[in-house]
């Protein structure tokens, strides 16, 4: 009796050791939420990964468009008298918008990116936001950077929206992730 009961618990113990481990599963996209991915992009790196992010969630595209988009020299953060470093010392600056009438009002999470400039998100970004009606909603960051991480964006951007708008940090997202990539991460948060 104790060999077959031996013989019986070795049978069970080779059996669970040489099962598979269940794939892991990703969580459901939230179906019952209305998304967007909205983004700010000077170069169309930001506009590249946000555009996979839409497609990869299933979510609206809207792009943030400043009333004068940014040139080359607007751009060289070596210039201390070029138009983004100007912006980026200042903090209250706030750039002007294009005309649109794209409105957060109609969505319950935004996933919002943009490059990180000056260890932040661009003033034009804190336009965008303080034009809004962000009460209530999740604001899921992004950002593409050629050097730096996400730093304190998230607490950056608090005081541009109200107090019920959840800010969640996100992450870098560079090397133009797959759209396969992007849903496993957007899984985390819908």
């Amino acid at each position: 009796m104790k060999k077959i009961l031996t013989l019986l618990l070795t049978a069970l113990f080779a059996t669970a050791c040489n099962a598979k481990p269940k794939p892991q599963e990703t969580k459901p996209m939230n179906t019952n939420s209305k998304i967007a991915v909205v983004y700010f992009s000077a170069t169309g790196t930001t506009k590249r990964v946000a555009q996979n992010l839409a497609q990869a969630i299933g979510a609206d595209l809207h792009e943030i468009k400043p009333l004068a988009p940014y040139s080359s020299a607007d751009l060289d953060w070596t210039n201390k008298s070029s138009r983004s470093s100007v912006e980026m010392n200042d903090k209250s600056s706030r750039p002007a918008l294009a005309a649109g009438d794209f409105s957060v009002k109609g969505y319950d999470q935004v996933f919002l990116g943009f490059p990180i400039w000056w260890g932040t998100a661009p003033r034009v970004v804190q336009t965008f936001l303080e034009s809004q009606d962000c009460a209530n909603k999740t604001i899921i960051l992004f950002a593409t950077s050629g050097s730096s991480g996400m730093g304190n964006t998230d607490k950056d951007l608090k005081p541009s929206v109200s107090a019920s708008t959840k800010i969640v940090k996100g992450k870098t997202l560079n090397g133009n992730p797959s759209v396969e990539e992007l849903k496993k991460w957007a899984a985390t948060f819908l």
